[in-house]
């Protein structure tokens, strides 16, 4: 059974096995129409449940393409619309589910869903974001990387802002590709000593945004509200230092590239003229999102790796 909780659920090996498969299937699909299967059609007869507990554009659409492109078809369903919406537990539900599709892919606030998800469903179970991790978005993330030219092992990517469930996926990522990663966060919203450690020595905490961004390969940042959180003038008051405008951008190498997960608040996390801008790859990431998943699925099938 191979879940797909957290990127280490992979291992570094399988995640570049992973990106090269991405990038080949892209490639294969040029001039074809979105909805159009891929030739090979790996997951026909396969069918994806999304669970999703969280609002969601990139994750609803990328993984529904994505299963439609391998030749499987999903199933959408809104916790509201749920027996979860009224009290029926994560295990049951994961039983029940496990009995009518081949895998089941889940968008929650809580990480413990997830866990309890995958320990009682006899299909591979997928993170499609918790509170703790994002490792779909973080595949995504390298895919664009590798695209863009850069070759991941000693690369300096530089977080700015709050330490957040995404930057705990990017230092995971770290460790497992063998890049570095220099998170610039104020007091009170820095990643815990676990998040650091997920990047095994790769991954450090600064406080100073310019610190984070000298000379650095990659910038990368997330709305400072996340969902669910009430807007807090403190918190905002806190991040305005880290906000990634052209002076930052300026201090990261030549070539840098902004990469930003979305939705993103244009003047506050950054400014217009970064995330509109040449260093800019978000348009690339986005789409990337469901080149990604397709392989993340392909792995959970015992397809690749």
């Amino acid at each position: 059974m191979r879940h797909f909780l957290d990127l280490s659920d992979a291992g570094g090996d399988a995640i570049a096995a992973m990106l090269a498969d991405a990038i080949d299937r892209k490639a294969a699909r040029t001039g074809f129409p979105k909805g159009k299967a891929d030739g090979d059609a790996p997951l026909a007869g396969r069918t994806l449940a999304m669970i999703f507990e969280k609002n969601s554009t990139r994750t609803r659409v990328s993984f529904d393409m994505a299963i439609r492109q391998l030749g499987g078809t999903s199933i959408v369903m809104d916790a509201g619309s749920m027996q979860i919406g009224r009290g029926e537990s994560i295990a049951d539900t994961a039983r029940v589910l496990s009995g009518y599709v081949d895998a089941i892919m889940i968008r929650t606030d809580d990480h413990q869903k997830l866990v309890d998800m995958a320990e009682h469903a006899t299909v591979p179970v997928i993170n499609g974001l918790t509170d703790a991790s994002h490792p779909c978005q973080i595949v995504a993330d390298l895919l664009t990387l590798v695209e863009s030219g850069k070759a991941l092992p000693g690369l300096k990517v530089a977080w700015l802002g709050d330490g957040n469930n995404v930057l705990a996926s990017i230092m995971e990522a770290g460790g497992l590709m063998g890049f570095d990663v220099v998170a610039a966060c104020p007091q009170g919203f820095q990643p815990s000593e676990a998040d650091v450690a997920r990047g095994q020595g790769r991954a450090r905490v600064v406080g100073s945004a310019g610190e984070a961004a000298d000379g650095a390969d990659v910038i990368v940042t997330d709305t400072w509200i996340s969902m669910g959180q009430a807007e807090a003038d403190s918190k905002l008051k806190a991040m305005a230092p880290f906000q990634v405008d052209v002076g930052l951008m300026a201090r990261a190498k030549a070539d840098a590239v902004f990469l930003h997960c979305l939705p993103a608040h244009r003047g506050e996390e950054v400014v217009e003229a970064v995330i509109d801008g040449p260093q800019s790859l978000i348009w690339a990431e986005a789409e990337n999102r469901l080149h990604a998943q397709k392989s993340v699925l392909r792995w959970c099938f015992g397809q690749i790796g």
